[in-house]
């Protein structure tokens, strides 16, 4: 049976933000993104509310905020602390960004993420009609539909990964990677923001599990799930305009008298280890070094909203930036000038694309990231008669699509220098040239393809039905 184009479509992740328009500043690019999904369908979207409460009751709180109905549950302290700021981002979220290092495993965390599943599970069923697509997302809720199924759900079942998808080797290290990747059997799709996270986890497939491979998809005993590259974007004219907004044009001009004549550069990140910060702020260092002649030309603008602030790993990465910040201002600032603002807290996404349209320099520069959204957002707040010049890592997933950035190594404090020597003398003709064919890329890839290009995949015939039209009667 085909899906019926008038059946919901169900979102499922961690956390639920009803959305606010471009008043909050807390709203992130997947939460724009979900939201505008669940406007083309009827549905709901599910998850933790982020409060919590002394016991789990699975009680559901309904809202419809700009044409999205949100469902949201509390949980225990028991269960945030050991689902989401243990096993998610003490075990999962640093090893999935290749810190082995900071990667922390222990039984209390891995069974309290299993708990909170099948909380998940238990809660979201009753909700879920008989025709009901369900997308589930990111890496907080990867055996989720394993639970689903249990508890006998016959739905399309697809899950989006929006983080990287580690080597074979490494994943090998997760005490449940064998069981975590064999639950995700359980979904009819699974995309990937880029071809390098979908075949490392295809080649812990096979070499592990021994599955199969047949065309697009994997095949596991009596399960088969279809896994494809579907990077997500942004809604690049929505984005464009409010970079022309009252806000916008607002905070542009407040940056263009903040600088005083002098070309901005700009970084906006969550307070994260995977951003790259640390090396941002030393390859920023080292150009002032080099370039004694660019010291009082030059500003950079870091922006960087705390985030997991009662996980060790990110207060100290935020105690070292304070003391980079510090020491790269002490020893270059002068009565007039200071090298680095370095600003803690998130901004509405209008006043965002002003600052973008004021900087000469996107500097986003991530050590290891499964997408990166602030590289499109920075492409799409640009004059297109006189655009900034965005310098990426090569290992942030939109360096797959935004080919004509300047490309850097990030761990390399040398290139990173050569790159922002080279954005500021880049002519004008250049600069416009490498901006259209980025915009053009992030204009055609965008929010609206990205959701249809993963929900026609979820949405279409099954694999059971293609098999029964092609069997003779």
């Amino acid at each position: 049976m085909e899906f019926d184009p008038l059946s919901r479509l169900i979102i499922i992740s961690n956390r639920v933000s009803a959305p606010k328009g471009s008043d909050s500043g807390a709203q992130g690019g997947l939460a724009v993104a979900l939201a505008s999904a669940l406007r083309e369908y009827k549905g709901i979207w599910f998850g933790w509310s982020g409060d919590q409460t002394d016991e789990y009751t699975g009680q559901i709180t309904f809202q419809r905020n700009e044409g999205v109905t949100t469902a949201t549950v509390d949980l225990e302290e028991q269960d945030i602390d050991e689902y989401y700021n243990g096993y998610a981002n003490r075990t999962l979220w640093p090893l999935f960004h290749y810190r082995v290092d900071l990667a922390e495993y222990e039984r209390e965390f891995a069974g309290g993420y299993q708990r909170v599943n099948e909380r998940f599970a238990d809660t979201v069923q009753p909700l879920i009609e008989e025709e009901d697509a369900v997308w589930i997302q990111d890496y907080h809720l990867f055996p989720l539909g394993e639970e689903l199924r249990k508890r006998g759900a016959t739905n399309r079942l697809g899950f989006f990964l929006h983080i990287p998808w580690p080597p074979r080797r490494l994943l090998s290290i997760l005490p449940e990677a064998q069981a975590l990747v064999r639950s995700l059997f359980a979904y009819d799709v699974i995309g990937f923001h880029t071809d390098e996270w979908l075949h490392s986890f295809r080649d812990y497939a096979l070499a592990e599990l021994g599955a199969r491979m047949e065309g697009d998809e994997l095949i596991l005993d009596d399960r088969r799930v279809k896994v494809m590259a579907c990077p997500i974007g942004i809604d690049a004219k929505e984005f464009a305009g409010l970079a022309t907004s009252t806000r916008g044009r607002l905070a542009f001009r407040q940056m263009r008298d903040a600088a005083v004549g002098r070309d901005m550069i700009v970084g906006v990140d969550r307070l994260d280890y995977s951003k790259g910060l640390e090396e941002r702020f030393l390859g920023y260092e080292r150009f002032l070094n080099e370039h004694p002649e660019e010291r009082k030309e030059v500003t950079l603008l870091q922006i960087a909203p705390p985030s997991r602030a009662t996980v060790g790993s990110y207060q100290k990465i935020r105690s070292t930036l304070e003391g980079l910040a510090g020491r790269i201002n002490g020893g270059y600032a002068d009565i007039d000038w200071v090298p680095i603002r370095y600003v803690n807290q998130g901004y509405p996404r209008d006043v965002l694309a002003g600052i973008y349209r004021a900087a000469k320099i996107g500097l986003v520069t991530p050590l290891r990231d499964g997408m990166n959204l602030v590289a499109k957002e920075y492409v799409a707040a640009q004059n297109p008669e006189d655009p900034g010049v965005l310098i990426l890592s090569r290992f942030a997933g939109a360096a797959c699509q935004l080919t004509d950035a300047v490309l850097i190594n990030p761990y390399s404090a040398e290139e990173m220098s050569d790159a922002i020597m080279l954005a500021l003398r880049m002519p004008r003709e250049e600069r416009i040239e490498r901006w259209t064919k980025m915009m053009d890329v992030i204009t055609r890839e965008d929010i609206g393809w990205w959701r249809k290009t993963f929900t026609d995949a979820l949405m279409g015939p099954t694999v059971e039905t293609e098999q029964e039209q092609t069997e003779p009667a």
